[in-house]
């Protein structure tokens, strides 16, 4: 299936297939300004690239999964469980299992463990070849850690110009 054949996604398995290229990212970070910080580091900006990778699912009731290969070489794959699970497996960490969820409005929902607290992440495409994610970390008393927001634009090859 081409990312581009069903926009917007309308199921979980074409939302995973439309994730599926190379994007260059713009990560914008914010945390909460403790009193010893100074003014300017509540926030920071970086730039990227991530290569992401369909799975085809292991078995016919699951939706696949996702190999996200991010800027300095750390592999993490997501195996999406029919049951609203995800195992998430970290080149760096052990597994662990969060929840994902699709919406009738084509975003993904993921959640999963941040230290003593939770990560919640949206995932949606504004256009086929642009992806917007936000996340916002809690931590275990239910105040927030850091949050992020992020611009991914697929990196497209221009078609060979032809001869006239």
């Amino acid at each position: 299936m081409s990312p581009l054949s069903d926009f917007p996604p309308a199921t979980i398995e074409a939302f995973l297939c439309s994730c599926a290229g190379e994007w260059i990212a713009l990560r914008s970070q914010f945390a909460p300004l403790n009193p010893s910080q100074d003014d300017d580091a509540w926030h920071d900006s970086e730039r990227g690239e991530i290569k992401v990778d369909y799975l085809a699912p292991a078995c016919s009731e699951a939706p696949g999964g996702l190999r996200v290969t991010a800027p300095g070489g750390t592999v993490t794959t997501l195996t999406f469980l029919a049951d609203g699970q995800v195992l998430l497996a970290s080149s760096s960490q052990e597994t662990t299992a969060g929840t994902w969820q699709f919406w009738p409005d084509g975003t993904m929902e993921l959640g999963s463990p941040w230290g003593d607290g939770k990560v919640s992440e949206r995932i949606w495409f504004a256009k086929p070849n642009l992806r917007l994610r936000s996340s916002l970390a809690h931590r275990a008393d239910g105040k927030p850690g850091r949050a992020s927001f992020s611009t991914e634009i697929r990196r497209v090859s221009r078609p060979p110009s032809q001869a006239l």
